[in-house]
């Protein structure tokens, strides 16, 4: 499963080379709580077909009815792009479900070249970055490669959206927790990737939609490619393929590093990475274990939820609190058990 971005670009390029009427809308400013980030888009088409979402629901249902049951999708061959604010009353942000106080400003753009769309996801599924920049009193869209990620940005006069491949996770190790967590990767919209140089493992893996690597973890993840957009987490529980491909991981721009494991397993890696590797501290300190939030997980499937929610928020840029740190929630309940322990004597 691509990136919902990736999958309304693609769609709207198809739409469009199909010569179907095609509405591109994207979330340029929110003010208040808003159910979607600025960046969001939908397309639709003249039939009432809509991919992506702008919000909840409602705003989607009032543009299919405002675009094609009302105009027949007659409505979509406007020129220039238009802005148009929803939510500005309290009245309209209850009518189209928004938060209390959310209002939200979409840019439209009416049948976008299916020719930009086409060059532009070229672009990402080759790999790059893409800045996308459209001139709304012009309607021209300039796109160029960036070399890193930027912020979103609409001033009312140019909307610049930095567009990328999607996200990455790549998994060393294809036990059963790789299973459940490539699972829950692919329905966020990573792609997936597993590598086990073992075939009792690698030979009985049953996600669909993961590309599985046989081979050395340290090989794989030194000829990856891997970018800003990449997750690497190593699950195989063996030093000989974790620590060494854990090595290659650090040495690279990826987002999240981590390793399955105990908080004593976890230490124990990070001495052996210090005093046979010549880490440091210092040079460790992007590496993540025992990983994943703490939310009491025991089976496979708890550990994935824990540990997609880490990447999750380490993708969106969000600093989780530290009570939710596995190392220091279990040492403050191995304190609160000492504690009553004492108590009780």
């Amino acid at each position: 499963m691509e990136s919902i971005d990736l999958l309304v670009l693609r769609t709207a390029r198809d739409w469009l080379a199909a010569g179907e009427q095609v509405l591109l809308a994207t979330v340029a400013r929110t003010w208040g709580s808003s159910p979607r980030p600025v960046g969001s888009m939908m397309a639709l088409r003249n039939d009432g077909r809509v991919v992506g979402s702008v919000s909840g629901g409602c705003i989607e249902d009032d543009l299919i009815h405002r675009y094609t049951t009302a105009h027949g999708g007659e409505g979509m061959q406007g020129g220039a792009p238009e802005v148009v604010r929803y939510g500005v009353t309290a009245d309209e942000a209850h009518r189209f479900g928004l938060p209390c106080g959310g209002t939200l400003e979409l840019v439209f753009e009416f049948n976008p070249s299916w020719q930009s769309l086409d060059e532009l996801l070229g672009h990402l599924d080759s790999g790059s970055l893409v800045r996308r920049r459209l001139t709304l009193a012009t309607n021209h869209v300039h796109l160029e490669r960036s070399p890193a990620p930027e912020q979103f940005s609409f001033d009312g006069l140019q909307m610049l959206n930095t567009l990328g491949p999607g996200f990455r996770l790549l998994m060393i190790g294809a036990g059963a927790l790789a299973e459940y967590l490539a699972t829950m990767a692919l329905f966020n919209g990573f792609k997936v990737t597993v590598c086990d140089p073992r075939p009792e493992y690698i030979d009985t893996w049953s996600v669909n939609g993961v590309e599985c690597l046989v081979g050395m973890p340290d090989d794989v993840v030194r000829d990856f490619a891997v970018d800003l957009r990449t997750c690497i987490v190593a699950l195989s529980h063996d030093p000989k393929l974790d620590d060494l491909a854990l090595l290659e991981a650090l040495q690279s721009p990826a987002f999240y590093i981590g390793a399955i494991g105990s908080r004593r397993n976890s230490q124990q890696r990070r001495e052996r990475l210090i005093e046979h590797f010549g880490e440091t501290e210092a040079s460790l300190k992007r590496l993540r274990g025992p990983i994943g939030i703490y939310i009491g997980s025991k089976t496979p499937a708890e550990i994935a939820v824990s540990v997609m929610a880490e990447i999750l928020a380490a993708k969106n840029g969000v600093v989780l609190p530290r009570t939710v740190d596995v190392t220091q929630a279990k040492t403050l309940e191995d304190q609160v058990a000492q504690t009553a322990d004492s108590e009780a004597v």
